[in-house]
């Protein structure tokens, strides 16, 4: 059934090494829509959301990256990105708040702006370098329009839920890294290998 994901535990890295998964055994997620009554709490005038970015700008942050890190990957691969997210919140190493570490990353002027001398700071618009920031949908030059309403009032959940009920919190085991599992970026065996869920490989500071 699509509403439960069994993960496996282990995979192979560097020699043969054997590394555990981020569950125990099986890791078995059952996905449980939020109630109506917790729903409801949270609507608002935006039709199809839970929340915007003005009400509830840190939540709307860590969804923007949950759905478009992850959407496509298994429930606990949206719990996995959130706790990654968060992980790195706590840690020194990075911006003390989910916007500021959703959206690390150098900008540069827009010159619709920057044309214009006279124009106060504080009406400036930057832009992120292109494929200079943490998560790549942030700063690959494409527009970050949603377009798929229940993978967006999903991922909108998981943030409200990974956040206020801490529910699947500590699921990545501190991982602040991870990766897809096409890809082999050269930080990758600098850090400690956690594990594997959906298509991304997760890991952390030794």
């Amino acid at each position: 059934m699509s509403e439960y994901y069994n993960f496996v535990t282990s995979i192979k890295y560097n020699m043969g090494l054997i590394f555990k998964f981020l569950s125990i055994l099986t890791f078995v997620f059952v996905w449980v829509p939020m109630s109506y009554a917790q729903a409801i709490t949270l609507q608002n005038a935006v039709e199809g959301e839970l929340y915007t970015e003005s009400t509830h700008p840190e939540l709307y942050c860590l969804a923007m990256n949950i759905y478009f890190e992850a959407k496509s990957e298994p429930i606990a691969g949206q719990y996995a990105v959130a706790d990654v997210v968060l992980n790195r919140v706590n840690d020194a190493r990075y911006p003390n708040s989910i916007c500021e570490v959703v959206l690390q990353g150098p900008v540069r002027e827009s010159w619709k702006t920057k044309k214009d001398p006279n124009l106060p700071k504080e009406e400036r618009k930057f832009n992120p370098v292109k494929h200079r920031c943490q998560f790549s949908w942030y700063c690959d030059g494409k527009a970050d329009k949603v377009r798929d309403g229940d993978a967006w009032r999903k991922a909108q959940e998981i943030a409200y839920r990974i956040v206020n009920e801490s529910k699947f919190r500590g699921v990545t085991e501190s991982s602040t890294h991870y990766h897809a599992t096409y890809v082999s970026p050269k930080w990758a065996p600098q850090l400690d290998l956690v594990g594997r869920i959906g298509t991304h490989i997760f890991y952390r500071w030794p």
